[in-house]
C-alpha cells in the first residue's frame, strides 16, 4: 500500500468505473453492490456519503456513510453504509483506511461513535474485519444484522 490513498466524490467521470467494483464472490450477499449503494445514496443524498477510495490513479474500494445527527433510529445518526474493496485490492489495508477516513469525517462533524451492521455467522462476512478495527458488538440485531459501533476519541 502506498502513501497516496485518498478518498474521492463519486462523479460523471469516474461512475462507470465505480460499477466495476467487484468483491469475492463468496463475499456475496454480505454487502450491497456498488450500484444499490449509489442509487440509495440518490435517494438519500441529503445524509449519504459516497465515496471511492483510490491508490494513486487506482480505484480500489467504495465506501459510503451516512451523517444524520437528527435520525430516529440512534444506529443511523453516524454509520458505514456499505464497503466494498475489489477482490484483488483485499487484504491490503484499503478497507482498514476507508473505514478510518469515514470516521475521521464523522469527528469533524461532531460524532461520538460509528455504526455498522454485518450479516452474523457468514463464513466470508465482514465481523472480523470490524473487530480488528476496533468496533464491538451492541447486542442489538437490525433487520437480521448484527449492530456493531466504534467509540471514537
Amino acid at each position: 500500500m502506498t502513501s497516496s490513498l485518498r478518498l474521492e466524490q463519486v462523479t460523471p467521470e469516474n461512475i462507470g468505473d465505480a460499477f466495476k467494483i467487484e468483491i469475492r464472490p463468496e463475499q456475496e450477499g454480505t454487502v450491497a453492490p456498488v450500484e444499490r449503494s449509489l442509487a440509495e445514496a440518490y435517494a438519500s443524498r441529503e445524509t449519504a456519503w459516497p465515496r471511492l477510495v483510490y491508490d494513486g490513479d487506482r480505484l480500489v474500494g467504495f465506501i459510503m456513510g451516512n451523517f444524520d445527527p437528527g435520525a430516529s433510529i440512534d444506529i443511523f445518526r453516524y454509520g458505514i453504509w456499505r464497503l466494498n474493496i475489489a477482490a484483488e485490492h483485499q487484504g491490503k489495508g484499503y478497507g482498514r483506511f476507508a473505514v478510518e477516513a469515514l470516521c475521521e469525517e464523522a469527528r469533524r462533524r461532531g460524532a461520538k461513535r460509528v455504526t455498522v451492521l454485518w450479516v452474523p455467522d457468514h463464513e466470508h462476512g465482514a465481523e472480523e474485519f470490524y473487530l480488528k478495527l476496533g468496533f464491538r458488538r451492541t447486542g442489538q440485531v437490525f433487520d437480521g444484522e448484527i449492530v456493531g459501533e466504534l467509540l471514537l476519541d
